[in-house]
């Protein structure tokens, strides 16, 4: 079996993308992979995994797993998605480790199907607007002792996924940036139900659909009908292109509420971010899904 492990970084689009998995559940389905829906495996494997550290699962623990998230299902592929299997809100983020417990909580999902394929998905996104995200519904006290332990600037995704692969080399990773999102979205759940290039996905504008404007996607979808034979490589430049035309930039700017982030120091954060993603792409064993 293979297993995808999506471990959403908090602060990116996971609510978002596991709804449009389910959407396509039957399609996805039909090709080999099962989409379960999440109140049948997130507990389950929360009390699993924290289980694990106290002992080995036993020998028929697998199967018993899979029967309960898949019951009358039958798939060759299965995802799994939970914005905590990394960790919780306040356990994302140790001075500038990310995630600091993600080889070991990987590990123990390894030795939950032993016998099984993973593959590990996630998306990241750049500490200008992540490390915002992390703290929205932390304490005033919290939220001060964060910012001044964790600079901005020495975020590194490509270390959270050196350790990974070097803690865990047999399982690839593929990884996509959180602002690349409405260009790459069909791209990104056909990588997840293991598609065809052009196959067709439900969904796969719901990310532009967020934000461009409605007159925007309405003559957007009527391009697109009119021009069935575009490739997804011309279709990105479509994009692009309704994008300048119609995006709401509301939608496009971030809310910070972080004193002393001047824009100059943003602008140096999201630099230091693009070369971030560059070195992690170089990375053997992880994909990096860009436009």
């Amino acid at each position: 079996m293979q297993v995808i492990i999506h471990a959403g970084a908090h602060g990116t689009e996971e609510d978002r993308l596991m709804k449009t998995l389910l959407r396509n559940k039957e399609d996805f389905l039909m090709r080999g992979t099962a989409v379960p829906g999440p109140a049948k495996y997130r507990s389950l494997l929360k009390d699993c995994m924290a289980a694990s550290k106290t002992g080995s699962p036993s020998a028929d623990s697998r199967d018993l797993l899979w029967d309960a998230i898949l019951e009358e299902e039958n798939a060759d592929r299965v995802i799994l998605s939970n914005p905590h299997f990394f960790g919780s809100q306040r356990d994302a983020l140790e001075g500038q480790r990310l995630y600091p417990e993600a080889e070991e909580r990987m590990m123990a999902l390894k030795a939950l199907f032993p016998r099984d394929e993973l593959e590990l998905f996630m998306a990241i996104r750049s500490p200008v607007g992540f490390l915002p995200k992390l703290l929205e519904k932390a304490g005033p006290g919290r939220r001060a002792t964060v910012l001044e332990n964790s600079n901005p600037m020495d975020l590194r995704w490509s270390a959270l996924f050196a350790r990974l692969r070097a803690a865990l080399p047999d399982i690839p990773v593929t990884v996509w940036c959180y602002e690349d999102s409405p260009m790459i979205w069909p791209q990104v759940l056909r990588e997840f139900g293991n598609l065809e290039p052009n196959s067709k996905v439900m969904g796969g504008m719901d990310m532009l659909a967020t934000i461009m404007t409605r007159e925007g996607m309405r003559r957007l979808r009527h391009y697109l009908h009119e021009h069935p034979q575009l490739t997804e490589a011309h279709k990105r430049r479509v994009y692009a292109a309704f994008l300048d035309k119609y995006a709401v930039d509301e939608e496009l700017e971030e809310e910070l509420d972080v004193p002393d982030w001047t824009p100059d120091f943003i602008e140096e954060i999201d630099e230091a971010y693009d070369e971030d993603v560059y070195h992690l792409s170089q990375i053997p064993g992880v994909t990096l899904i860009s436009p």
